[in-house]
């Protein structure tokens, strides 16, 4: 019998739930753990930080898909540097700065609703002073107070 941890314990140390564990198995994630005489599978320490690299990418924004992509290359760098990693994760930062981008227009138009007292959205939508982006979009206008 090999010497390692077991399911539960990998999970705990790197702060996932044993489903997560062994979806990351199913998904090539993680490799095949050896298995105890009474067929436990039993881990290595190397599984607790790849589930904590793993997780960490996540936050990062990454898919699952874009982090197998990423360790595989890892696995096959052979001490050389993955140049993989640097273009991807500018790559991620430009997604994100788009969507900071995105999410700032949104509040802004948000606020500018709030400061206009927008109550009614149907109402606010025919006024012509509406701060609401589909303003263009209605096709009812009506002169008076804004919404």
């Amino acid at each position: 019998m090999s010497a390692g941890l077991r399911s539960g314990q990998v999970a705990d140390a790197a702060g996932v739930n044993i489903q997560t564990l062994r979806y990351y198995e199913r998904r090539g994630l993680l490799a095949e753990p050896d298995r105890s005489n009474g067929g436990h599978r039993l881990h290595g320490e190397d599984a607790v930080t790849a589930l904590r690299v793993i997780k960490a990418a996540q936050r990062l924004g990454f898919t699952l898909d874009e982090v197998a992509e990423l360790l595989e290359a890892g696995r096959h760098r052979h001490g050389r540097p993955v140049a993989g990693l640097q273009v991807r994760a500018a790559a991620k930062l430009a997604e994100v700065d788009a969507k900071i981008a995105d999410l700032t227009t949104i509040r802004t138009a948000l606020a500018t609703a709030v400061d206009a007292g927008c109550d009614d959205l149907t109402v606010c939508a025919r006024s012509a002073c509406c701060p609401i982006p589909f303003t263009g979009l209605a096709k009812e206008r009506h002169a008076g107070p804004c919404c």
